[in-house]
């Protein structure tokens, strides 16, 4: 089944035909391709012939053959031959033609192309390109299926504390979605391979894949903890690995570059200023977690901890974890400037636990809004803190 992502394409209508590359950045098939295809399918029914639309998936065997930016002008040359008006191109998962930027500019600089491009990798708007084409192309993120578009693909009307722990398990990767079991094991392992080999192995010729694998174990074990490479390095230097905090550093990054984890970084919120090291990681999706390590639901207060926080990326917010005197804030949320603060927790089923999370968000003298996000159905909000119910966040639009 495919459905519309209706959120990404609302925030890419308005630039539709406007002379501005839209550039579309997330996890291989993570979906990046069915909204290049709902774009279409919307020219294509706002009257725009079929022959002005070119478009190349270059992980497709029909474009092998296309390997550099020469043959890829040609292709494109020949496409459009004696094709009048304006002229639409899509590419997706561009990264693989070296040089691509080169001939993207050279298209840009003709008003009648209209350009959409998608990668793999968030360092794709990096280096040459980024200089070409300074304040010339709009981004956006795209992420795996959120709760919300999971319950709609699946067609789930009631019920949907249950479905929400499948989904804990599931993730967001619709294409895993037609199998079931050891079968959805496999394919979710096969697609992360895929990702690791060709986004981070391949691309930035790594040497030493067990040490990589190492890491991203140790992180996926560690979601929503604060940890620094240096404790990464004392735990495997446990098991007698030879390695360096510097190639510790390097191999997070490469992980970050392929939309496969995220680094959160610290804040002081009454120095106003970020800290150093000891960081939080977050995956981009948790099927990988339960294929590769199982039983999301045995860590489920920092799996929907990590659930939070790539929805509140999805609604476009800057986040950071905040620090109070000695105390945790999970997430600082920003837009245009202005904060909110939200804990997350699993349940609230002790005056301590109440305590624990709400007193970080007692502690900030601002008045800007303060939420305690669990899975309780009892509203237990007080003293200006909002309670709100996970599966009323994931499904609403409070936040």
């Amino acid at each position: 089944m495919i459905i519309q992502r209706q959120d990404y394409i609302e925030k890419i209508k308005p630039f539709i035909n406007n002379h501005i590359i839209k550039v579309l950045i997330g996890t291989r098939r993570s979906g990046k391709s069915t909204i290049l295809k709902q774009i279409i399918d919307s020219l294509l029914n706002d009257g725009i012939p079929q022959e002005n639309i070119v478009w190349i998936n270059f992980e497709l065997s029909d474009y092998f053959e296309i390997t550099d930016i020469k043959k890829l002008e040609d292709y494109i040359s020949c496409q459009i031959e004696n094709v009048e008006g304006r002229i639409y191109l899509f590419f997706d998962e561009i990264q693989v033609i070296p040089q691509w930027e080169k001939l993207i500019n050279s298209y840009f600089a003709k008003e009648i192309f209209d350009i959409y491009i998608t990668g793999s990798n968030s360092k794709l708007l990096s280096g040459e390109f980024a200089t070409y084409l300074s304040g010339r192309y709009v981004e956006l993120n795209i992420y795996p299926f959120s709760f919300q578009e999971y319950i709609e693909y699946h067609e789930i009307s009631d019920d949907y504390k249950s479905h929400f722990y499948n989904y804990l398990e599931d993730g967001g990767m619709p294409s895993t979605y037609n199998y079931k079991g050891d079968d959805k094991n496999l394919v979710i392992m096969d697609l992360y391979n895929s990702i690791v080999l060709k986004d981070i192995i391949q691309r930035n010729n790594v040497k030493n894949v067990d040490l990589l694998d190492r890491i991203i174990r140790f992180v996926m074990y560690n979601i929503g903890q604060v940890f620094s490479a240096n404790k990464i390095y004392k735990r495997l230097k446990q098991d007698m690995v030879n390695l360096s905090v510097n190639t510790i550093y390097k191999y997070l990054k490469f992980f970050e570059n392929a939309c496969l984890i995220y680094q959160v970084k610290r804040e002081d919120l009454q120095g106003k200023k970020i800290l150093q090291y000891d960081e939080k990681y977050y995956l981009s999706d948790l099927g990988f977690r339960q294929a590769i390590i199982g039983n999301n639901q045995r860590d489920i207060t920092r799996v929907i901890e990590n659930i939070v926080y790539i929805e509140l990326l999805r609604r476009g917010y800057e986040i950071t974890i905040g620090k109070v005197d000695n105390l945790e804030v999970d997430f600082v949320c920003k837009k245009q400037n202005k904060p909110i603060y939200i804990q997350v927790s699993y349940l609230l089923a002790s005056e301590e636990t109440i305590e624990r999370e709400f007193k970080p968000l007692k502690n900030i003298s601002d008045n800007y809004p303060k939420y305690v996000i669990t899975m309780d159905n009892l509203d237990m909000s007080h003293e200006g803190i909002r309670h709100l119910n996970l599966l009323d966040f994931l499904l609403g639009d409070e936040i």
